[in-house]
Order: C-alpha cells, then structure tokens, then sequence
C-alpha cells in the first residue's frame, strides 16, 4: 500500500477491505431470492444475533441517513415527532433536512461542547411531555462516538439511556462509527451502545462499500419493531432487491476473524483509532510551540485541531481535510483529521512533517514530502 492517494478528510474516502471485497465476490454468481430472503441474508441474520444479542433483529440499508431516518420513523408515532440530539447531531447538520422531509420529525437540539449530552439536559425538553401544543420529545438520538471524535464512556451513556427511559423516551444510536467507539472502550459492539434501543449500525466507514444496518437491540421491542421496519424501510427507500450484496459485507465485519479471532470490524476500528492517536502524537511539538491548538480529545479515530488558515491552505496543496468551524481569531480555524481503516503511519509521518514545513514562513514549501514506504 503507498500513501499517494490518503487523505484526512473522512473515512468515507478509504478504499473497501480485502475482506470485504471477497465477501462480495463469494455473494456473488447464480441466482437467489431477491429483497432479502437469500441465503447470504440469512447469514447476516445470525450474525446480528451472535454479536447483539439473540433478540436482536437486523434490517440492512443503503446508507447512513436512511438508517437514521429509518430508525427515527420506527420509534416515533405520527403523532409524536420531536428528536432531542446533540447541537451537532449528523440528523441535525448533515442529512439534508432528511428527518424533517422525509420523516416529518422536529430535531430538538441540545449543547454539547464535547460532543456528549448529559442526563440533566434531558430536563430541557421532557417538560413538554403531555403538552399538545408541543413536538412530543419522545426519541432520544446519540452518536457513539460523538461527531468531534469523542465517546461516551458504557457508564456514561447507560446513564444517558437510562435517564430517556425513565422519561418514557427511546433511545436511537447513530452508530456510524460505533465500531471505533467500541474498539476504544475494549467493550462489544452492543456494549457501546449503553442499553439503547436502536441502533444505525455503521459499515461504510469501517471498510465496506455501501450498505449499514438498522438493529434492534431492545428485545421487548423486537417483536413490534421486527414487524413493523420492514414497511418502513420499503416506504423510505432503504429496501434493496439484490439486499445479498450488501448484508454479504456487514456479515463480513462481524464474522470475519483473525488468528487472535478478532473480528474484523475491531480490527479496522483499532487500526483507524491508532493511526488518529499516533497523527495527534506527532502534530503535538507544534501545539507545544503555539502553532495548533487541540480543540478536543482523541478518543477514536478523528482529530480536531485548530490552526493558523494560511497554514491549512498550505497543507491543502496536498492533502484533503474539512474546516469544522472559524477559530477563535479570524486568522484561524478549526479543521477534523479522520483516519480510517487503511491510513498508514507513513501518511501520518508525512502530514506532520507537511504540517511542520507550513508552520515556518521563512521556508519554503514542497508539496509532497517523501518518506520511505512502509514495510
């Protein structure tokens, strides 16, 4: 592998895994049963129920807003609508006004300077409870990890959880990268979800092509909900007729094991948080001398990290990266690093040393740094 075409924008931008690949390639040939009542699917079945439990029910999709707006459909009555989230929910910034169109819900936005709601801050909207003048706040919807990179501890988000159940409320997980979450806790995929009821369980930026899953992970939900997705998911859009090629990879990041037997979504998941751990480590002599500021711990696999512009348009001769939001001065801005499943430590060595050349004004600047390959 070289580091030409790494970037540190998403990791939606890593290629597919190996593995996944072959997953798809065994899924593929003959014919079988279209809308998922195909062999590879039944497959997947059992690998929902091995990894979340025997009452867990699995329904995969295309991508990650339609198991968001899936999922939120799902727990909502009509009559209910109102989804309390993060100020930087990906349902509140990033789908497109998805939930709102497309679901007809209201999106309640709390504060989270870190990502990360606490269970007094509930408080703010199930006072509306009861009141017909109101959107009902009756879904809670987390994200494990948060979208600045940080993660809710499991007693952290168990108290989260339990404190919306004890306002009546079910709890959503957007669970894009809930594997980096769980890979950082050392707990299960399940684990890391707190005792929540639903959960978007994220596949494309763990390594697979296309396709996530809504889980059901609430067994006394499963009957319902297991009877009522499937309608949900035709009336979003979500239902795939060849659904083989898609649960073929999400079975592949929970089945697929190594010598040690770790699964694969763990694998890639540890390996993404390392390489972010490792990007921080070595943009840190910087921060020391005043040149970036970290804006938020790195608990997974993305690193958020403030900057001069001038320093950021720079890097951006070679590398690809999002500004987050405006610094604390008019000079700066906040950019996310992300590192997926394929960045090497030489693309993280070669960035650093990039970074390095940017921040000194009185040198002058090369465009790609070379370093040796990795072994």
């Amino acid at each position: 592998m070289t580091d030409r075409t790494i970037h540190f924008a998403s990791d939606n931008y890593a290629s597919v895994h190996p593995e996944v690949m072959a997953a798809i390639a065994a899924a593929d040939g003959g014919h079988e049963p279209a809308y998922g009542s195909d062999a590879v699917t039944a497959a997947f079945d059992e690998a929902i129920r091995a990894t979340f439990g025997e009452h867990a029910v699995g329904f995969p999709v295309f991508n990650g807003t339609g198991a968001n707006v899936t999922s939120l459909l799902a727990l909502s009555p009509r009559w209910g609508g109102g989804v309390v989230a993060s100020e930087h929910a990906h349902i509140h910034n990033d789908e497109g006004g998805a939930p709102e169109k497309v679901g007809g819900l209201k999106i309640l936005e709390l504060p989270a300077p870190d990502g990360r709601l606490l269970p007094s801050q509930l408080q703010r909207y199930t006072g509306d409870l009861g009141d017909e003048h109101r959107a009902q706040p009756l879904v809670l919807s987390l994200t494990q990890s948060t979208e600045v990179g940080t993660v809710y501890s499991v007693e952290q988000i168990t108290a989260l959880v339990d404190a919306a159940h004890a306002h009546g409320m079910k709890v959503h997980v957007d669970g894009a990268r809930i594997a980096n979450a769980a890979a950082a806790l050392g707990v299960g995929l399940k684990e890391a979800c707190g005792g929540a009821d639903v959960l978007s369980f994220g596949g494309t930026k763990n390594g697979a092509m296309l396709g996530e899953a809504v889980v059901v992970l609430n067994p006394e939900l499963a009957a319902g909900l297991g009877h009522d997705l499937p309608y949900v998911r035709k009336q979003t859009m979500q239902l795939g007729s060849k659904m083989r090629y898609v649960s073929a990879q999400l079975t592949a990041l929970m089945t697929s094991a190594d010598a040690a037997g770790d699964p694969l979504w763990l694998r890639n998941a540890r390996h993404a948080n390392r390489r972010a751990a490792q990007l921080r480590e070595q943009l840190e002599p910087l921060a020391d001398e005043g040149f970036l500021h970290f804006t938020q711990s790195t608990d997974a696999n993305a690193v958020f990290v403030e900057m001069p512009r001038a320093m950021a348009e720079q890097l951006r001769r070679s590398y690809r990266f999002y500004d987050w939001k405006p610094g604390r001065s008019e000079d700066k801005v906040e950019v996310r690093l992300m590192c997926a499943w394929d960045t090497t430590a030489t693309a993280c060595e070669q960035f650093a040393v990039a970074a390095r050349m940017a921040s000194r004004p009185d040198v002058s600047w090369v465009a790609d740094v070379q370093l040796p390959e990795e072994d």
